[in-house]
């Protein structure tokens, strides 16, 4: 069986990928970055996922609160007005390129050549690093810059959530008989880990399984 690095942050969109992954017949590498995150409980959520998953986990520790600049690891209010244009707030500069070349060196050190990163199609227009374009030049630079690559064993960066919506996704979890309600989205949970359920990320989640017609698993403040 061949293996695939999935970024596994612990929300649906992540876990949907990894179970896309598994459906598709790899064995799944899940990997994990701890990198500062206030919404610290996704990374239990990651945990349990994994298990579920029977996916080996790698957690990789990487303070991005030393470079700042983002809601999610700097002293800035997550936003809580709804959905805006541009680029927002939890945007955390450069951590889809950070994160993919993390998974990138665990591929090739453990001789996988495929790696999955949950992007979709909501994401596109805020953040700059969900993009197609995005994804097609990274795998263009993992084959130009890694051993492998230049000797012909070639990296795949899977991006099966590309085009699909919220909904989409939340029907996918469904389908692929993964307990959503495992999953964590929420970028400023109260103490206790519950959804605060004004952030962007809890607004795009109920609403896609609201579109969906699927019970919403979520346990909102």
């Amino acid at each position: 069986m061949k293996s695939a690095v999935v970024l596994l942050s612990g929300g649906l969109d992540s876990m949907v990928c990894a179970g896309l992954a598994r459906e598709a017949g790899f064995e799944v590498i899940a990997l994990t970055i701890d990198y500062g995150q206030r919404h610290r409980v996704e990374l239990e959520s990651s945990r349990t996922i994994a298990a579920k998953l029977a996916a080996r986990h790698v957690v990789v520790a990487l303070d991005l609160c030393a470079f700042g600049g983002s809601a999610l690891t700097d002293d800035i209010a997550v936003p809580k007005d709804g959905l805006a244009d541009g680029i927002p707030m939890t945007y955390v500069p450069a951590r889809n390129t950070i994160f993919l070349s993390l998974a990138l060196g665990l591929a090739e050190s453990g001789g996988a050549h495929d790696i999955f990163i949950g992007v979709n199609a909501l994401d596109y227009s805020g953040y700059p690093d969900c993009r197609p374009a995005f994804v097609s030049a990274f795998e263009n630079l993992a084959n130009l810059g890694t051993k492998a690559g230049v000797e012909g064993d070639t990296f795949k960066i899977h991006a099966p959530l590309l085009d699909m919506s919220k909904a989409d996704i939340a029907r996918e979890a469904e389908r692929l008989g993964l307990d959503a309600g495992l999953s964590h989205s929420c970028y400023d949970p109260l103490p206790d880990g519950t959804h605060c359920g004004t952030c962007d990320a809890c607004r795009l989640r109920a609403k896609g399984f609201a579109e969906a017609g699927i019970a919403d698993p979520t346990h909102y403040a």
